[in-house]
C-alpha cells in the first residue's frame, strides 16, 4: 500500500491525473457505445447476415466485452501494472476500431464497380478480427481504469475517492449517451468512391480516433499518475494458498485437530498470514456479489414497439435520467439521508438499488397489462382467423359458420371471425361451401363477381403487430386495370386486377402513395399514420384517375394502432436508473474501498463479472421461461430480484466493514516479529538439544520427550 503525499498536485482536493482518467474513461465509452450502436445495423445491412445470426454474434461480443475483464486484471495486478496496461490495451483497442472500420468500406473489395463488395469474406474476416481485438482492449482496460482512478487518492482522501467514482460512472453515461445519438446519424450520410451508401466506415471511424484520442490524453497525464508496482503473479498465489488450505483442511478433518477460526487459516503453514487476510478478504467480497447478476438481468426496450410516442428516443432515456440522477444522490438525498442520522452503509444502498428494480418490473408489468388489453386478439395454434371484403356492386348477406351479416359494396366486416374447425359459407343466396382455415392464421375472403355467382379469394394477414412500430400496408386492386403503387422509394410492385399487394412497412408520420396505370397516369394518395396499424386498401371497381380519386380508395383496419403512449414507460426508466445509481456507482466504489492493495483491479473485474453473467442469465430467462404473457416475466423478474434482494440484506447484515490499508499494515509490523521469534525459538531449540545431549551421559533421567518444546521445558527444571 502506498501514501499519497500531500506534495501532489490537487485541485479542490482532488489530484489533478484524475481529469485525465475520467475524459479518458469518456473518450473510451464513447468510442465503445458509439460502435456498438451501428453494429447490429453493420452485420444486418453491410455482411448481409439474418436477424438471428445478426442479434448472436452481437450479444456473443457483448458477452466478451465484460468477461475479458478478468485477463486484465490479473495481467495488470500481476505483472505490468495498471498503468502499463492501460496504455498497451488501449493500442490493441485502438487497432481493433481501426481494423473495422477499413472493413466497412466497401469498394476495398469491389473491383466491378456495382457498390456490392465481390469478397464479402474478407470483409466479415476483418470485422472479427476487429471485434475480437476490441473486446480484449475495452474488457482489458475496464477494471483497470477504475481501480486506477482509485490508486490516485490518499487515505486522508476518502471521500473525494467517493465522489471520484460518481463521477467515473458519469463520464460512462455522458459518453454513451452522446455516441448513441451521434454515431447513427453517422451512418445515415452516403459515402463512397464509386457508389454512395450508408457511410458505415465513418460511422466506425470516428469512434476509432476518439480512442486514440483517449490514449493520447491518458499517456499526456503521465507524470502525474501514482503507479502502483504490481505484485507478482498474485492471482496465480491467490489460487494456491485457498487449494492448500481446502487440501489440508481435508486432510485434518478428524475431530482430534482442534477447529481454526476460518478455512483460510489451514493455509498458515505454508503461506504468511498477510496473503491469507487479502484472500480472506477478497472471497468475502465475492462470496457477497453471488446474488448480483440477477441485477444486470433486465431488459424491456421492446416493450417500446407495442405503444404509442415519440418524443423521445427511448435508449437514450437511461443515460440522461443517469446524468441527473448521480449529483442528486451525491449532493442532496445522501447529505440528507446522513443528516437524519441514519447509517446508510454501501451495502444497504446496493440492496435499497435492487428493491427499486423490482419496482420497476412491477411497473413495467402493469404498463404491459394496460398495453395487452389494447392489442388485437390474434389466432391461437388451433384456430383460424377471416374477414370479410365485398368487391360487388351491391350489397351482399354473408353467413359464416353461426355468424350472419350484411356486408354494404366495397366495405369489410369490422373485426375478424375466429373458427377452430371447418365452416359452412353461404354468399348471398348462393351455394353453401365448407371452408377450412390453416391453423394460426388470419385471413381475408375478397368475394368478387364470378359470372353469376360471387366467388371468394382468400389472402393470407399478417399475425403479429408489425415491428418497431412501423405499419403495415397492402393495397387490394379492383380496378379493371394493372396498376403500381409506390410510397417513398418503397414499390409495392405491379397489382392485376382482383389481386392483393405484399405488405410493406411504412412509418409513422404522413404518407403519400402514387398509384400508376400504364398510361402514365397518376393518383396521389395521401395518409398519416400512428405506430404498430395494420391496413388494406382497396381500389375500388369505380376508381377513376383525375382530381378526385382519392375517393375511389377504401381503408379497411385490420390491426388498431398502438394507443397507450410511452411516457407510461417514464415511471419504470426512473425507477430502475434510480436502482442502477444507487446499486452501481456504490458496487464500484465498495469493490475498490474492500480489495486488498494488490488486487484492486481483481475485484473491479469481478463486478463486471456479475454484469456479463447478468446478461447471460437474460438470454437464459428468455429462452428458458416460455410464459404465455410477457407481463408475466415481467413478474417473474420483480419476483426473482425481491427473492435475491432478500438474500443479499441478509448477507449484507452479517458483512463487517474492513480497511485493507489498515489490516495490511497491521500484518506488516507483525511478520518482521513473527520473523524474530520463529528465530529465537530455532535457536532455543538447537541450544536445548545440544544442551541434552552433553547431560545425557552424566544423568539417569529416562523421561521421554514428546516435542522439542519438552525438552526445553525439560531443561528448564534442571
Amino acid at each position: 500500500s502506498y501514501d499519497n503525499d500531500e506534495g501532489n498536485a490537487t485541485v479542490c482536493g482532488y489530484p489533478i491525473s484524475i481529469f485525465f482518467i475520467v475524459v479518458n474513461e469518456f473518450c473510451e465509452r464513447f468510442s465503445y457505445y458509439g460502435m456498438r450502436a451501428v453494429l447490429v445495423l453493420y452485420f444486418k445491412y453491410f455482411l448481409r447476415w439474418d436477424d438471428d445470426f445478426a442479434t448472436t454474434i452481437y450479444h456473443t461480443f457483448v458477452a466478451l466485452c465484460y468477461l475479458t475483464p478478468i485477463l486484465g486484471a490479473i495481467v495488470a495486478d500481476s505483472w505490468l501494472g495498471k498503468f502499463k496496461t492501460i496504455i498497451y490495451l488501449s493500442i490493441v483497442y485502438a487497432l481493433g476500431q481501426v481494423i473495422l472500420a477499413v472493413s466497412a468500406i466497401h469498394d476495398i473489395t469491389d473491383a466491378n464497380k456495382d457498390g456490392t463488395p465481390d469478397n464479402m469474406g474478407f470483409h466479415v474476416a476483418l470485422s472479427m478480427v476487429g471485434l475480437i481485438l476490441i473486446a480484449l482492449g475495452t474488457g482489458g482496460i475496464k477494471p483497470c481504469v477504475a481501480a486506477f482512478g482509485g490508486d490516485q487518492f490518499g487515505d486522508h482522501q476518502e471521500k473525494q475517492r467517493s465522489t471520484f467514482f460518481s463521477i467515473f460512472y458519469l463520464s460512462i453515461n455522458a459518453g454513451s449517451l452522446l455516441s448513441t445519438v451521434i454515431t447513427p446519424i453517422l451512418r445515415a450520410q452516403e459515402c463512397g468512391i464509386h457508389t454512395q451508401q450508408k457511410c458505415y466506415p465513418l460511422a466506425f471511424g470516428v469512434p476509432a480516433a476518439l480512442m486514440v484520442v483517449a490514449l493520447i490524453v491518458f499517456i499526456v497525464g503521465s507524470g502525474m499518475y501514482n503507479k502502483t508496482a504490481p505484485q507478482g503473479n498474485i492471482m496465480v498465489k491467490v489460487c494456491r494458498c485457498i487449494g492448500f488450505a481446502i487440501k489440508n483442511r481435508f486432510r485434518h478433518r478428524s475431530s482430534q485437530y482442534p477447529k481454526r477460526a476460518h478455512w483460510m487459516d489451514w493455509a498458515e503453514e505454508k503461506y504468511d498470514k498477510l496473503l491469507i487476510a487479502q484472500v480472506k478478504m477478497v472471497l468475502k467480497v465475492l462470496f457477497l456479489y453471488i446474488p448480483l447478476p440477477m441485477f444486470w438481468g433486465s431488459r424491456w426496450t421492446l416493450q417500446a414497439t407495442t405503444m404509442n410516442g415519440d418524443f423521445v428516443s427511448f435508449p437514450t432515456v437511461n443515460p440522461i435520467l443517469i446524468l441527473i440522477l448521480v449529483p442528486i444522490m451525491d449532493s442532496i438525498i445522501y447529505p440528507l439521508i446522513a443528516k437524519c442520522k441514519l447509517n446508510f452503509t454501501p451495502l444497504k444502498r446496493m440492496t435499497v438499488g435492487m428493491f427499486f428494480a423490482a419496482l420497476a418490473f412491477v411497473a413495467a408489468a402493469l404498463v404491459q397489462i394496460q398495453i395487452d388489453q389494447t392489442l388485437p386478439k390474434f389466432p391461437s395454434s388451433n384456430e383460424g382467423q377471416a374477414k370479410f371484403i365485398n368487391m360487388m356492386n351491391k350489397s351482399l348477406p354473408i353467413k359464416a359458420g353461426a355468424n350472419q351479416f350484411m356486408l354494404e359494396s366495397f366495405t369489410a366486416n369490422e373485426d375478424y371471425l375466429t373458427f377452430d374447425k371447418p365452416f359452412e359459407l353461404i354468399l348471398g343466396d348462393g351455394i353453401p361451401e365448407m371452408v377450412s382455415l390453416s391453423d394460426g392464421t388470419r385471413n381475408t375472403m375478397v368475394i368478387v363477381q364470378d359470372g353469376v355467382q360471387p366467388r371468394p379469394i382468400a389472402f393470407k394477414d399478417i399475425t403479429s403487430k408489425p415491428e418497431q412500430g412501423a405499419n403495415a400496408i397492402r393495397f387490394l386492386n379492383g380496378f379493371a386495370s394493372t396498376v403500381n403503387v409506390t410510397v417513398r422509394n418503397e414499390d409495392f410492385g405491379d397489382i392485376v386486377t382482383n389481386n392483393m399487394s405484399k405488405y410493406i412497412a411504412v412509418p409513422q408520420g404522413n404518407a403519400e402513395f402514387l398509384i400508376r396505370n400504364n398510361a402514365g397516369q397518376v393518383c396521389v394518395y395521401n395518409q398519416k399514420f400512428g405506430f404498430g396499424s395494420s391496413y388494406t386498401y382497396i381500389i375500388t371497381p369505380t376508381f377513376a384517375f383525375g382530381p378526385n380519386c382519392q375517393e375511389g380508395i377504401r381503408p379497411v383496419l385490420d390491426i388498431r394502432p398502438n394507443s397507450i403512449h410511452m411516457a407510461w414507460q417514464i415511471p419504470q426508466y426512473f425507477l430502475i436508473t434510480a436502482g442502477e445509481v444507487v446499486f452501481s456507482v456504490t458496487g464500484l466504489e465498495f469493490s475498490y474501498s474492500q480489495a486488498p492493495s494488490n488486487m484492486k483491479s481483481v475485484l473491479q473485474a469481478g463486478w463486471l463479472l456479475t454484469v456479463a453473467v447478468g446478461n447471460i442469465i437474460v438470454l437464459i430467462v428468455a429462452e428458458a421461461a416460455t410464459l404465455p404473457d410477457q407481463w408475466a416475466e415481467y413478474i417473474l423478474f420483480a419476483s426473482l430480484l425481491v427473492l435475491v434482494c432478500i438474500i443479499f440484506a441478509i448477507m449484507a447484515y452479517f458483512y463487517t466493514y474492513i480497511d485493507p490499508t489498515k489490516i495490511e499494515a497491521q500484518f506488516a509490523q507483525k511478520e518482521p516479529d513473527e520473523k524474530q521469534k520463529r528465530k529465537s525459538l530455532e535457536m532455543a531449540r538447537k541450544d536445548s538439544v545440544e544442551h541434552y545431549k552433553g547431560d545425557r551421559r552424566s544423568s539417569d533421567s529416562s523421561s521421554d520427550s514428546s516435542s522439542d518444546e519438552d525438552d526445553v521445558i525439560q531443561q528448564s527444571k534442571m
